[in-house]
C-alpha cells in the first residue's frame, strides 16, 4: 500500500520511501515510526499533543494519560533519541496526508498532495518563500525565518488550512506563477513578499493574492530597526498575520455570498451570517441569527455559529433590541456554553462565547477563563484581544482592558469591528476618570458607526462631566432618537458592570448628560 506524507510516498509492501522519483534510504526504526503515524493519522505523541487531548476530554485521568504514554513508547521505542525523532518528524515533512490514489504518477510533492486539499472546505493558504532583496545571500536565514514564523502563526487560526513550510519552500528560488501554484497544491490564497535589510533597518512587504482570479486582496509593508533580530521576526510575523486575517475573512464572505443557496454548506451559511452581521443593523443581525441557526442545523458540532448566535443576542442587549429578556438570556447561556464545549480549540468561538457569557449572562468568571484560553490558543487573533478588552471593562480591570485593546488595534488596524474596540477604550478611560481620552475614543467610534448606542452613551457622559454642553446635547439627541424608552431606571438592561461603584458612576454620568429617571 502507498501512503502520502508531506513530501514523501511510503510503500509499505516494499518498505521503500520516495521523494519524487528518488529512492530515500530508510532505517528500519524510521519505517516503524512512519507506520505508527499512519495508524494514528496526524497524531504525534508530544507534550502539546497530550495537552490538546486532555483539553478535548479524550484523556480524563492520570491512569489514562500513563496508558497513552506507555503505549506510545512501546510503539516507537523508549530511548531519548527515538522520542526526539518522532517529535521532529513533522518538521521534516513526515506528516501523514493519506493514501496515494491509484494511477497517481506525478513526481512533484505539490501535485501528490493536491487531491486532499482541493476538496477541503476551509480556505487554504500557502506562504511562499519571500524574496531576499538585501543583496547578501547570507541574509537568506533571516528572510526564511520570517516566512516560517508567519506560517506558524497562521496555523493558529483554526478556520485556515495552512500549507506546511516544507511544501511551500519547494518554490524557493523559482519564478512563480500564482495560478500554477493553485493547480499544484489546490490553495485559494497565496501570500508572497520580500525582505530588504540595510544597515540597522529592515523592511518587509507582503501581498495576499486570490490564487484563482489573481486578484490582490491586500498589500502592506512593515519597517523596524534591527535592535533584536529574533524579537523583530516575531513582531513582523504577528503584524502580517494580524493584518491579513480580516482580509481573508472578508474574501471568504464574498465567496460564500456568490454561491447558489441550494448548495450551501454549514460553513457557507456561517459566512453568509457574518456578512449580515457586518451590516450592523437590527435587520442585519436578525438575518445573521437565522443563518447561524441554519449552519447549526446542517452541522450541530460546528462551534462557531453557536458562538456568533450567542453574540447576536449580546448585540441585541447592547443596542436595546431585546424582545423577551428571560428567554434570550437563557438561549445566550445555552449557545455560548455549547460553543465553548464544541470549540475548545477554536479561539474565535471561545472569544465570542466569553463575551456573551460575561455581558448577557453576567458570568464574569467564565468569561475571563474562556477569553484567557482563547488568547493562549491564538495570540494573533485581534477579535479575541478586543473581547478581552470588553470583558476586563466589565470586570473593572480597566488598565488591563486598555492594554489589550491597544494590542487588538495594532494587530488589525483596518478591522471592520474597530468601532467596538474604540468604544471599549472609551468606556475604560471613562471608568478611570480620564474624560478627555474617553470623549476622544467614543467620538472616534462614532465616526465609524454614527448610530452605535454604546459609543453615544460614553460620549454623552464624558462631554457632560467635562462641561461641554454642545457635544453632550448632540450625543443625547441621537441616542434618544435611537432608544426613546431608555431611562436611568432601565440602563441595567443594556449595560453590565461587575463593580457596583462603576455602575453608580455610569448612572451618575448619564444623569448629568440628561437621561430621564
Amino acid at each position: 500500500m502507498l501512503y502520502r506524507f508531506e513530501e514523501y510516498a511510503l510503500d509499505t509492501d516494499r518498505r521503500e520511501l520516495r521523494n519524487g522519483g528518488k529512492l530515500v534510504d530508510l532505517a528500519p526504526q524510521v519505517f516503524d515510526i512512519l507506520c505508527f503515524l499512519i495508524r494514528h493519522r496526524d497524531r504525534v505523541i508530544s507534550k502539546d499533543d497530550l495537552i490538546a487531548d486532555i483539553w478535548r476530554g479524550r484523556i480524563v485521568s492520570e491512569s489514562a494519560l500513563t496508558t497513552r504514554l506507555n503505549g506510545a513508547r512501546k510503539a516507537i521505542g523508549d530511548s531519548g533519541e527515538e522520542q526526539r525523532l518522532i517529535k521532529t518528524l513533522p518538521r521534516k515533512g513526515f506528516r501523514f496526508v493519506g493514501e496515494v490514489q491509484e494511477g497517481a504518477t506525478s513526481s512533484t510533492p505539490a501535485a501528490r498532495i493536491a487531491p486532499s486539499l482541493t476538496s477541503h472546505e476551509l480556505p487554504s493558504i500557502v506562504v511562499l518563500p519571500f524574496a531576499n532583496l538585501s543583496g547578501d545571500p547570507l541574509q537568506d536565514y533571516f528572510t526564511d525565518g520570517i516566512v516560517e514564523d508567519i506560517t506558524t502563526e497562521l496555523s493558529r487560526f483554526s478556520e485556515l488550512f495552512v500549507i506546511a513550510r516544507n511544501t511551500s519552500f519547494t518554490y524557493k528560488g523559482r519564478a512563480v506563477d500564482i495560478r500554477a501554484v493553485r493547480r499544484d497544491i489546490g490553495v485559494r490564497y497565496v501570500l508572497e513578499g520580500s525582505v530588504r535589510k540595510a544597515e540597522k533597518r529592515v523592511r518587509i512587504t507582503g501581498q495576499l493574492i486570490d490564487a484563482e482570479s489573481g486578484k490582490h486582496i491586500w498589500a502592506d509593508r512593515f519597517e523596524s530597526s534591527l535592535d533584536d533580530i529574533f524579537e523583530l521576526q516575531d513582531q513582523m510575523a504577528h503584524s502580517v498575520v494580524g493584518a491579513i486575517a480580516p482580509r481573508l475573512e472578508q474574501a471568504e464572505i464574498e465567496r460564500a455570498k456568490q454561491k447558489p443557496t441550494e448548495s450551501l454548506s454549514a460553513y457557507d451559511c456561517f459566512l453568509r451570517g457574518m456578512a449580515d452581521w457586518h451590516d450592523w443593523t437590527r435587520a442585519g443581525h436578525d438575518a445573521a441569527l437565522r443563518q447561524f441557526y441554519r449552519a447549526i442545523e446542517l452541522d450541530p458540532a460546528f462551534a462557531r455559529p453557536h458562538a456568533l448566535a450567542a453574540a447576536c443576542f449580546l448585540m441585541r442587549k447592547s443596542n436595546g433590541w431585546v424582545v423577551d429578556r428571560a428567554t434570550e438570556t437563557a438561549e445566550t447561556n445555552r449557545l455560548a456554553r455549547l460553543a465553548a464545549d464544541l470549540g475548545r480549540t477554536d479561539a474565535v468561538a471561545l472569544a465570542w462565547s466569553a463575551h456573551a457569557l460575561a455581558h448577557v449572562v453576567g458570568d464574569i468568571k467564565a468569561g475571563i477563563a474562556l477569553i484567557d484560553h482563547a488568547l493562549k490558543l491564538n495570540p494573533n487573533l485581534a477579535v479575541a484581544w478586543q473581547r478581552s478588552g470588553w470583558i476586563n471593562v466589565y470586570a473593572g480591570e480597566c488598565e488591563v482592558a486598555i492594554e489589550h485593546l491597544r494590542h487588538a488595534i495594532r494587530l488589525s488596524p483596518l478591522d471592520p469591528l474597530m468601532h467596538l474596540a474604540y468604544s471599549a477604550m472609551a468606556f475604560a478611560h471613562f471608568l478611570l476618570g480620564d474624560l478627555d481620552q474617553s470623549a476622544t475614543w467614543s467620538d472616534r467610534a462614532l465616526q465609524m458607526r454614527p448610530n452605535w448606542p454604546v459609543a453615544l452613551r460614553v460620549s454623552a457622559m464624558s462631554h457632560a462631566l467635562a462641561g461641554r454642553e454642545r457635544p453632550t446635547r448632540e450625543a443625547m439627541t441621537r441616542l434618544r432618537a435611537l432608544q426613546p424608552t431608555l431611562r436611568l431606571s432601565n440602563l441595567h438592561e443594556q449595560v453590565f458592570l461587575h463593580r457596583p461603584e462603576h455602575m453608580r458612576k455610569f448612572i451618575q454620568g448619564m444623569r448629568r448628560a440628561g437621561l430621564p429617571e
